[in-house]
């Protein structure tokens, strides 16, 4: 089962209900702040991170960035430009475990995000 942690600095709980209905409840989820959700990452408590901000890269990976160390972070959407299916699905294949984006793309970019994630890890 895919433990994920909601990070970022807005939308949390509409994140955090999206992603347990796309799993139907499957997945172990919580809401952090962001230092809890990252040193839950480091501690080995959660697989993934998911967070949104207004930029998708500031307030949603900051914290994340800084911790788990920028290579394990992917910034999936901005203002003004989503990224493709494709390329989120290469970022989930590259390994990165904390993902960014902004909080009006939620709807687009997370059932790309969700689906890439459960099929690495089943």
């Amino acid at each position: 089962m895919l433990k994920i942690v909601v990070g970022g600095q807005i939308n949390k709980k509409e994140i955090h209900d999206f992603i347990e209905k796309f799993f139907d409840g499957n997945v172990e989820l919580a809401i952090k702040n962001d230092l809890d959700a990252v040193t839950a990452m480091k501690a080995g408590q959660f697989d993934y991170y998911v967070g949104a901000c207004n930029t998708g890269g500031g307030g949603a990976l900051a914290m994340a960035m800084a911790l788990l160390g920028r290579n394990n972070c992917q910034t999936i959407s901005m203002p003004g430009k989503i990224s493709s299916d494709e390329e989120i699905k290469a970022a989930v294949d590259a390994g990165k475990i904390a993902f960014g984006f902004t909080a009006q793309h939620a709807e687009a970019v997370l059932p790309v995000l969700l689906t890439a994630l459960n099929e690495k890890n089943k």
